[in-house]
């Protein structure tokens, strides 16, 4: 087997399925370069005409000329991001979620990544701390944007001890080099009270904010602790008091920001706004809800989809039912509020189990991290009832639980009808009629 990209899936209707690409397929090189992981395949593909060098499962080697429309994309996925696996991580940070997991989990929990090709395409976010020189300048040459930077602290000293790697400190010159060339940046901030609050936190938000337009946004979210600490620094997490003063803190920096680059630029994680118990902000004050996967603006985009849909829900369906939410401690109240006003429908029953987290511990708050075990020992016999399981509770491909449990196993458990929705506002409505409904998409 020579080296390459292995093909692990390849698109109905695709050039690369018309061209008899196959899953198992190896590809080689695009125009002569090598391509040793997704970058280089994407970059070297971005072409409309190219020549595509593939090793079959029988070896046979092929070479393919390529001619595609602007736009269009090979149709294929491959199954590493390189040829020499993940970029791992190098630093041991004092809060790091992975340190607090307990054993026996599904080995890819586990695993500590830190690549930068993940950050450009899944989103993920990198520390910079294990890039050499010809990482940088590869993001440079081929300019790699948007990244995703968890900065936690602009000053050295304290990044390098929150992160547990001296290379840490060297945060500033590695992002403002970034920023020089015109990579798009989003950053976040991991709130450790005690460590980075304070005037290190209105360094570091200060700092970041004067790198824009490079730096698009800066995210900010409160520690998670497990109960899983043992031999790890005692941390705790961020008070309702302290959310609140952050807040405050936060109101006087976004609309100083907004009167300068027309942004807030800095965002926070919809837990402060849970944790101090202040309304949330109009939807257009989360610009381009950049951060949605850290958790920042979640609940405002979510609030705004139900209530656009509204309008077009029927007034009653005919074969009544009781249906049952499952969501985490944190957010119960504000879904018991929004099945408050689906009342009106008659028919139609909704009760919130807001469900605590015993298998992390209580201070896990998210509905992310529910378990099967925790959710199944904490609701009664639903007697053949629906019950709605939220998308981001379950593995990215497939419907299994953190715990390792599946959702027909927690079905049979507490002898339910399990329906599994998206985490936006229509796939929430359409789990709880069961049908599909009109309205915007």
């Amino acid at each position: 087997m020579r080296k390459g990209l292995i093909v692990s899936k390849v698109l109905e209707h695709s050039i690369a399925a018309e061209m008899d690409i196959e899953a198992g397929d190896i590809v080689l090189a695009v125009n002569g370069c090598p391509v040793n992981d997704i970058l280089d395949l994407q970059y070297h593909t971005a072409d409309n005409e190219f020549t595509l060098l593939i090793e079959k499962q029988n070896q046979e080697v092929w070479e393919l000329k390529i001619e595609k429309e602007p736009g269009e994309f090979l149709g294929i996925e491959i199954d590493a991001i390189g040829t020499e696996g993940l970029k791992k991580c190098a630093n041991n940070c004092i809060f790091c979620f992975i340190s607090q997991l307990p054993p026996g989990m599904r080995d890819s929990l586990y695993d500590r990544d830190d690549d930068y090709r993940l950050s450009l395409t899944q989103g993920s976010y990198i520390t910079l701390t294990n890039l050499r020189p010809q990482d940088i300048e590869r993001i440079k040459t081929l300019h790699i944007s948007p990244l995703y930077i968890s900065v936690h602290a602009w000053d050295s000293a304290v990044r390098a001890q929150l992160m547990g790697n001296p290379k840490a400190g060297n945060l500033p010159e590695q992002i403002r080099m970034l920023a020089e060339a015109r990579i798009t940046l989003h950053t976040q901030i991991v709130l450790v009270p005690g460590y980075n609050d304070g005037k290190v936190l209105e360094e570091t938000v200060q700092e970041l904010a004067q790198l824009y337009p490079a730096v698009q946004s800066i995210g900010v979210v409160p520690v998670g602790l497990t109960k899983f600490r043992a031999g790890l620094p005692k941390l705790r997490t961020v008070s309702p008091k302290e959310a609140a003063q952050i807040l405050d803190l936060g109101i006087a920096w976004q609309k100083s920001f907004r009167t300068r680059t027309g942004r807030n630029l800095v965002y926070f994680s919809d837990e402060f706004y849970f944790l101090s118990g202040r309304d949330f902000p109009p939807i257009d004050e989360y610009d381009d809800f950049s951060q949605l996967e850290n958790g920042i603006g979640l609940t405002v985009k979510f609030k705004e989809e139900v209530e656009s849909h509204l309008s077009f829900l029927p007034r009653a369906i005919h074969e009544k039912r009781m249906v049952h939410l499952v969501t985490g401690v944190l957010a119960a109240d504000f879904f018991q509020k929004l099945c408050n006003q689906l009342k009106e429908i008659t028919g139609i029953n909704i009760t919130v189990h807001p469900i605590v987290n015993r298998f992390f511990g209580p201070q896990i708050t998210v509905a992310g991290l529910l378990t099967a075990r925790d959710i199944a020992a904490q609701i009664n016999d639903l007697e053949g009832d629906y019950f709605l399981i939220p998308k981001v509770m379950l593995k990215a491909d497939e419907d299994v639980f953190l715990d390792g449990y599946s959702v027909d196993w927690l079905a049979r458990k507490i002898n339910g009808q399990a329906i599994i929705v998206e985490n936006n506002g229509k796939a929430f409505l359409e789990g709880v009629l069961r049908k599909r409904i009109g309205g915007v998409a």
